[in-house]
Order: structure tokens, then sequence, then C-alpha cells
């Protein structure tokens, strides 16, 4: 009998956003990801097909093993005007590596040059990092995480 799974790294997360072309332009302009998959211009053949319906109108991004995907929210979640919400449950937040503080240093100074809100640069030696913490378009909750040394 199997007492557990044995499970590696994270492969890839999913957003649901409300704009996906908001979000893609957010998180490729600030935090340096790549486009590596979006939906097909037609679905004239099986592959297409397949990519259109796992992409489920939204884009794979890429940056270095990362993978972050968007996907458009349901439009009664957009009419309502439903924001993320971290206190409700689910995702609470997602942080992303930096090599060092200087590289959280520059993030926000990018950050105020792009007009987008973040805290101060917290330093959390119990964890052995510092956190800049922040938001995407739609309230999601991001961290930049870098090594105390």
């Amino acid at each position: 009998m199997v007492q557990s799974l044995s499970v590696g790294a994270i492969h890839h997360v999913r957003m649901t956003v409300t704009d996906v072309e908001r979000s893609r332009a957010f998180y490729t302009s600030v935090l340096g990801f790549q486009v590596a998959a979006e939906m097909p211009a037609t679905t004239d053949d099986p592959v297409s097909v397949g990519l259109a319906t796992a992409l489920m109108g939204g884009v794979v991004l890429i940056n270095g093993s990362t993978l972050f995907g968007l996907r458009p929210a349901g439009e009664s979640h957009i009419a309502s005007g439903d924001r993320f919400d971290e206190h409700r449950m689910g995702l609470d937040h997602i942080s992303f590596s930096v090599p060092a503080l200087s590289d959280l240093e520059a993030a926000a100074r990018l950050l105020d040059e792009r007009a987008v809100p973040h805290g101060e640069i917290r330093d959390l030696p119990a964890f052995g990092i510092y956190v800049l913490a922040f938001r995407d378009p739609d309230n999601i909750q991001l961290e930049l995480t870098a090594p105390r040394s």
C-alpha cells in the first residue's frame, strides 16, 4: 500500500484572471515572462483543437523553468466585480525567487516606475529570506523572495 505520493517541484501554475491581455502585459513587462503557448488562430486541425482546449482561452508564459498560465474568468465573475481575496479558501500568494537583496531593491524601483503599489522589503531572518510583496492587476498577491546572506 502506498503511504503517500512522492512529488517534485511545481510543474506549472495557472491563474484565472479578468482580462488575459492585461495580465499577459503585466507578467511579461514587469516580471519578464515570455509567451510559451497561446490560443491558435484557427482550430482546423487536431493539434490546434487540443491546444485551444488546454488553454481555455488563455496563454502560457515562461520564465526560466517556471510555467505560468493565465485563463479568463467566467463572465458572471467579471460582471459581479469579483476580485481575488487571499482570505477566502484557496490561494494566498505566489512567491517568485530572485538571486539577491539587490534584485529586490531594483524590483521596488521598477514597480515604482510602473506605478505598481508594493510593500517595503521585509527581512524574515527566521526563514532566511527577504520578501517584497505587491499585487497583479486582479489583486492577486505576489512576492519576490531573495535569500538572506
